[in-house]
């Protein structure tokens, strides 16, 4: 049976502000990317969030993201390269640190928002992020848009790359994800999402670009966990996934 990969985008409660259902989600994906402190997150949801994790026997990634908790991540920041690839070690570095504390392996790195979505289209910024997970530690995996440019600099870096697709998100024809500023930009019910991530893991990916067909295969899910129906949306994906491929991180020893 083949395998598929369901992440979810988790840990981004700050202080006693809540967001997200993390423990109702958990069991349902094999993935978690975490938030580390700077669009989303705090030192003790990171701690939680991590074991939480290793309780449900899902893989752990860093989801490093501008220092923007206002906007969550989502606005763009002008960054000089050499003070973009600081900030990122610097999240790795503090979620490999609770990693290492709670026995955990740190298994990919997975930018936030605004970051991730600039880096699937800018190439030097995708080689600094690539450059900033290779300096960390070269065993780590990046995760990336699938057919964007972080992939494309991730495997250039020598790195482990694993591509994205998005059940809950709707794409334009470039194979880009549709702005969130724009309407219907969201898949916004469990029957919807669960079928478009079907068909992302049977089909991938395909695009027209300057009038070329280009199919990119898909390896890893995401469903975000700050929508107001995210446990139902992966609870339905995973039932429909589940049955055709097994669902697992492959770099989870």
């Amino acid at each position: 049976m083949k395998t598929i990969d369901i992440n979810c985008d988790l840990g981004e409660s700050f202080g006693v502000y809540k967001l997200g259902l993390d423990a109702e989600i958990m069991p349902y994906i094999s993935s978690a990317n975490v938030a580390c402190g700077f669009h989303a997150g705090d030192p003790m949801i990171m701690v939680q969030t991590v074991r939480s994790a290793k309780k449900n026997r899902v893989a752990v990634g860093a989801h490093p993201g501008y220092s923007d908790l206002a906007g969550f991540g989502r606005r763009n920041m002008d960054m000089l390269p050499d003070e973009i690839e600081g900030m990122l070690l610097y999240q790795i570095g503090a979620l490999a640190g609770i990693c290492q504390a709670e026995g955990v392996e740190l298994i990919h790195v997975k930018p936030h928002g605004a970051l991730y979505n600039r880096a699937a289209r800018d190439r030097s910024l995708a080689a600094v992020v690539a450059r900033a997970v290779s300096r960390f530690s070269k065993e780590l995996v990046l995760v990336g848009l699938a057919g964007s440019l972080l992939v494309e600099e991730g495997k250039a870096a020598g790195l482990k790359v694993i591509a994205e697709g998005f059940a809950d998100r709707v794409y334009e024809k470039d194979g880009s994800l549709r702005s969130r500023s724009l309407p219907g930009a969201m898949l916004d019910t469990p029957d919807a999402v669960a079928q478009h991530g079907l068909e992302l893991a049977k089909r991938g990916v395909t695009t027209q670009v300057n009038g070329d067909v280009i199919h990119w295969d898909i390896q890893t899910i995401c469903v975000h966990g700050d929508e107001h129906n995210a446990v139902e949306n992966v609870r339905k994906l995973n039932s429909t996934l589940i049955k055709y491929y097994l669902i697992k991180n492959k770099y989870l020893k």
